[in-house]
């Protein structure tokens, strides 16, 4: 049996960070890790729509800094700020419904991504945005895996969906892919993500991997 392993934690520590940042006492990393995990599944919903590609969470003893790295800033922050204030108070409401600890100073930083097209998360978004409008999937697996390639900094891309595609009734796997992806080669910029589209006859599934080229600095790739 193959061993398959997510792509962004085989390189941790290699050219990738871990998403959330802090130190804990003794008997506050369970609940510091429930509390993110717990977060992050609150604002990945609540969020939605809104081109998301990833939440980031930085805490010290007195202040929580939540990093939104979204390719529509203007969408989440809101006319003059309201969005930003709105959904700090979402937050606030959403830790004490679930009993999560949060310091008195909690900051939303919202992060603009400037090339969603390599961006794996956002291609997914794209992707499942098309099948619910019920646009052919080859049509948009097709286009957007030529998006993707007309980045400068992508050296190959692979998207794969799987599920009742066009409403049959047995589901199947689909998939695209261009230029090479070397998932072993760890100094490889890997950037995966996995997505679902709500369609009414089921949910159907999508899976993104982009390779951004090799790394051979030693400073980490930000993502």
């Amino acid at each position: 049996m193959t061993h398959v392993v997510h792509p962004y934690v085989h390189r941790i520590g290699i050219i990738r960070d871990w998403k959330s940042h802090w130190f804990a006492d003794k008997g506050q990393y369970q609940d510091f890790l429930r509390g993110d995990v717990l977060l992050v599944d609150f604002l990945t919903k609540r969020l939605r729509g809104m081109y998301v590609a990833d939440i980031h969470i930085e805490r010290n003893e007195k202040t929580m800094r939540v990093i939104i790295k979204t390719s529509r800033p203007g969408v989440v922050i809101g006319r003059s700020g309201e969005g930003a204030a709105k959904l700090k108070a979402d937050l606030f409401k959403e830790a004490k419904s679930k009993k999560i600890e949060l310091p008195k100073e909690v900051r939303i930083d919202v992060e603009e991504i400037r090339l969603p097209e390599s961006n794996a998360s956002l291609v997914g978004q794209m992707v499942a945005e098309g099948l619910e409008r019920r646009m052919p999937f080859r049509r948009v697996m097709k286009q957007m895996i030529e998006k993707v390639m007309a980045n400068r900094d992508v050296k190959g891309a692979r998207i794969v969906v799987s599920g009742r595609l066009g409403g049959a009734e047995m589901s199947r796997k689909e998939q695209v892919k261009k230029g090479s992806i070397p998932l072993q080669t760890f100094r490889a910029d890997i950037d995966y993500a996995r997505e679902k589209a709500y369609l009414p006859y089921g949910v159907i599934g999508i899976k993104v991997w982009i390779n951004k080229g090799e790394v051979f600095d030693k400073e980490k790739t930000k993502n």
